[in-house]
């Protein structure tokens, strides 16, 4: 898989509120069975993902390949941390729960108040969460289907992206501790001036940590990119999935 997509582009660009529609046609991909991309992608390492959530970073040129990697170990481990600190702290408790005890509304609609994107999930500050159930009502039948449970297990997706979110509303609160909020990336320099800016992609690391580790799922969050993705455009789908595999493998 030496040769990069010709497309990195996709409709859905990325998990649980970075979804957007572009106005361009897309090119038409290998058709491939739901069931054949979950398994390829299953067997990619839990740390072997940095490229891809980095590539949905503004700063991603700012940031190289070995750099990359630390930052993924870091941003992982970080999420980790806090999913056995919530746990040890309020108990093995579901993740409706824990965000009563974080003091987080959640609500449950069918879709965005905005047509012109397709959400899956958002985080709205200051204790606002919404899980948008268009998505997941499109691949109920799929995770029921043997095959899928084999690689998924019995999912609760609308609680790993509850988790996910809820972790953005935790960074905030311990934004002056969390590994996500106090590691920077210099920009520029002048003089004794620098400017240091916060990346996108660790708080999206640490949040998948989150959800994976509270969950207790077995395999890696991104794989609901092309899960979801897929209930809505097969094609896309398949475009998201060889844009996974090709990070994966040219890391």
């Amino acid at each position: 898989m030496g040769e990069q997509p010709m497309d990195l582009k996709p409709l859905f660009d990325g998990i649980f509120g970075k979804q957007r529609t572009v106005l361009y046609e897309r090119p038409n991909f290998e058709k491939r069975e739901l069931v054949d991309m979950l398994k390829e992608l299953a067997n990619i390492p839990l740390l072997y993902w940095d490229r891809y959530a980095f590539s949905r970073d503004p700063l991603d040129g700012k940031v190289s390949d070995e750099q990359r990697k630390i930052y993924m170990e870091k941003a992982w481990n970080c999420g980790i941390e806090w999913a056995d600190r919530s746990k040890n702290e309020y108990g093995d408790i579901s993740a409706e729960k824990l965000t009563k005890i974080f003091g987080i509304e959640v609500e449950y609609p069918v879709l965005p108040e905005s047509t012109d994107r397709v959400l899956f999930a958002e985080f709205r500050e200051p204790n606002h969460i919404r899980i948008y159930m268009d998505a997941i009502n499109k691949v109920e039948e799929f995770i029921k289907e043997d095959s899928i449970k084999d690689i998924l297990g019995d999912v609760n997706i609308s609680d790993v992206l509850l988790l996910h979110e809820l972790f953005h509303s935790i960074e905030e609160k311990y934004k002056n501790e969390i590994y996500t909020k106090t590691e920077k990336i210099r920009l520029w320099s002048l003089g004794f001036f620098h400017y240091k800016s916060c990346l996108v992609a660790l708080s999206e690391i640490a949040a998948m940590a989150f959800a994976f580790e509270y969950s207790g799922i077995k395999f890696s969050p991104y794989l609901l990119d092309v899960l979801l993705v897929y209930g809505y455009s097969e094609n896309e789908a398949s475009g998201l999935y060889e844009e996974m595999m090709w990070y994966s493998v040219n890391r």
